[in-house]
């Protein structure tokens, strides 16, 4: 389902001169949400959220690949962004993240430590001066850490 929401959004992201960081379906209450995080150059403002907001919801009614009701978002993926993807990660080399993984790994699913290195599809950090690597598809959710 990502991955055809994937197809149809990225065209009208991209007619914005916009980066499509990532697609997101969450559940709040009995509300079912489509959470769709664009980014820019130049970052991004409430109004070219707006405009792509509006786009994407004109498109998705026409195409209609989600079959329940849904409340459409648009925003920026902001300080803390979700990594969605592994090139996401090869960015943010050096900066502090959290990882959740999928299964327990050492007693642990969630690991908070300083990104060294990405390769092969695997994701090392750096917690407490021990080094963990996780291969991508282990990861349930990673996001950067604000150290502000």
């Amino acid at each position: 389902m990502v991955d055809r929401l994937r197809e149809l959004i990225l065209p009208v992201v991209h007619s914005f001169g916009m980066e499509l960081w990532g697609i997101e379906r969450a559940t709040s209450g009995k509300s079912k949400i489509l959470r769709i995080y664009i980014d820019g150059s130049a970052g991004v403002t409430i109004d070219d959220c707006v405009r792509v907001s509006r786009q994407i919801s004109s498109m998705l009614e026409v195409e209609d690949p989600l079959s329940a009701k849904y409340i459409l978002e648009v925003s920026s993926p902001g300080l803390e962004r979700r990594l969605f993807e592994v090139d996401q990660y090869c960015k943010y080399i050096g900066e502090m993240v959290r990882v959740n993984l999928r299964n327990s790994f050492e007693n642990r699913r969630n690991y908070l430590g300083r990104l060294v290195r990405v390769e092969n599809e695997e994701i090392i950090i750096v917690s407490k001066e021990e080094e963990f690597t996780f291969p991508f598809e282990m990861i349930e959710k990673g996001h950067l850490v604000y150290e502000g």
